[in-house]
């Protein structure tokens, strides 16, 4: 064994040569150490895994906890061995507040999601969807404008599984329904979700770093309706022309339903006013909102056996058995249980990412990268061709690489750079939560291949989209 921490402290002489240079106040230069190149493997492994989640069954967010650990290790002993770890301390200090305030951020918008799920709200949405007998193209069209206008309030991935749970529901046993409506819904979701902070992880993150305000996101609304209409058009027109069987069901949601809807609004109007009024990050009014909903809960609990008693007599008054069977619906109510259904993969997932790259950030890569892509390229070209990576690689690391680059850039860029990692995303079905959600709640009717075939298609709506925001928005790039 000692022989191995020998050999090991042998391997990071490297490291310490390439350091030498550096003054004792300035990160070390470490990119070309072995600790550097040990860092940048691990997280490409780590990454790896990731994208394998579907097939190896690993939560995504295990490989890249453990890999921001290791990273931040080796950065450590390395700042150590120089006597200037207090300038670690700060980068890693740094990269905890930005993920701080972006958790607390997602747990509540998730918990309010979480509770309108439970108050039955969505159920009530799928079972009018459902019950109305629409066609195959009704519905193609339904489901995929109702996944655009409700994924920049609930999420791209909350409304993905919604939409397809009706899909499912409707058309089961059509596969080839099945296959082009979830892609639409993807394409829908992914691209409602770029024009709002609220929409993606990557969209709040550009609002959080004040690149973007929450108003100017509106100027992305046009390309992102081109963005889904194009291929949404062509593929239309390949539908199944039989009708589906309507599945009739009648659901009743609970009490206080659309008063939890009311009050989301009213926490994002208080968080978008810190943000404006006072210049505070937008978190400070999220967790005043969970205020609201921790009020309301109580609120719930406390009357609930007036409410069980006054629907018992309506009930009996009427003779409506019926009635009488649902009053189970009027049950008490628990945030913290909510909280406790927030998307915790997701939330570790996205902590495992922040601390890997703003570890890569500290050795020096993504200087190197902006040094590339942002100096030696235009940034137009630099963030279209981002925007095609995050159909590979997750638009989560790759939107936080580019805010911890830190390039000076217009707004129209911002912006483009949004809608790219946004939308770009859509091209391949392991390039969205959302895509690689439906693929495990559609499995073996949305697959991998089945959406690539779209590919060629998804990509004019792609191009067409950058292509009229560069037009629109042309006054925004000087």
């Amino acid at each position: 064994m000692n022989r191995l921490w020998i050999g090991f402290g042998l391997l990071l002489i490297p490291q310490l040569a390439s350091a030498s240079n550096a003054t004792h106040d300035a990160p070390l230069v470490l990119t070309h150490s072995t600790i550097g190149y040990a860092s940048l493997i691990l997280f490409c492994f780590a990454y790896a895994l990731v994208m394998l989640e579907e097939y190896l069954q690993l939560r995504k967010s295990k490989p890249v906890l453990l890999a921001a650990g290791l990273i931040w290790a080796m950065i450590g002993y390395a700042y150590q061995q120089h006597g200037n770890v207090d300038i670690a301390r700060a980068a890693l200090e740094h990269n905890l507040l930005e993920y701080a305030e972006l958790l607390l951020f997602l747990l509540v918008a998730m918990t309010y999601i979480s509770a309108m799920e439970e108050r039955r709200l969505f159920d009530a949405l799928q079972a009018w969807m459902v019950g109305k007998g629409f066609n195959f193209k009704t519905l193609f069209w339904l489901t995929g404008i109702l996944a655009f206008f409700i994924s920049p309030i609930a999420d791209n991935l909350t409304t993905a599984l919604l939409m397809c749970a009706v899909v499912m529901k409707v058309g089961g046993s059509n596969t080839k329904f099945v296959n082009l409506a979830c892609i639409n819904i993807v394409l829908a979701s992914n691209a409602g979700g770029a024009f709002s902070p609220f929409g993606d992880i990557t969209t709040l993150m550009v609002w959080q770093a004040g690149h973007v305000t929450f108003m100017q996101f509106m100027d992305l609304f046009v390309p992102s309706v081109v963005n889904y209409l194009i291929p949404a058009f062509i593929m239309s027109w390949f539908l199944p022309k039989e009708q589906p069987d309507a599945v009739y069901e009648q659901v009743e949601m609970k009490r206080g339903a659309r008063r939890i809807v009311a009050l989301f609004i009213f926490t994002v109007a208080t968080a978008v006013s810190f943000h404006a009024l006072f210049h505070f990050p937008p978190v400070i009014g999220m967790m005043m909102g969970l205020g609201y909903l921790q009020f309301f809960g109580y609120f719930l609990r406390k009357t609930l056996a007036s409410s069980l008693a006054k629907k018992a007599a309506m009930a009996m008054a009427k003779n409506d058995e019926a009635a009488l069977k649902r009053l189970g619906s009027v049950v008490p109510f628990d945030v913290f249980r909510r909280i406790s259904h927030a998307e915790w993969d997701t939330l570790l997932f996205f902590y495992g990412v922040v601390m890997c790259v703003g570890g890569l950030s500290l050795l020096g890569y993504l200087g190197l990268m902006s040094e590339l892509m942002y100096t030696q390229w235009d940034p137009v070209w630099a963030n279209i061709a981002l925007g095609i990576l995050s159909a590979i690689v997750d638009n989560i690391p790759v939107m936080f690489a580019v805010l911890s680059m830190e390039p000076e850039m217009s707004l129209g860029n911002w912006l483009l750079i949004t809608l790219s990692a946004g939308v770009g995303g859509s091209l391949l079905s392991i390039g969205s939560a959302a895509g690689v959600a439906l693929m495990g709640a559609a499995h073996g009717k949305y697959t991998f291949v089945g959406h690539l075939k779209w590919a060629p298609v998804i990509m004019l709506g792609y191009v067409a989209s950058i292509a009229v925001h560069l037009l629109l928005n042309q006054g925004l790039f000087t």
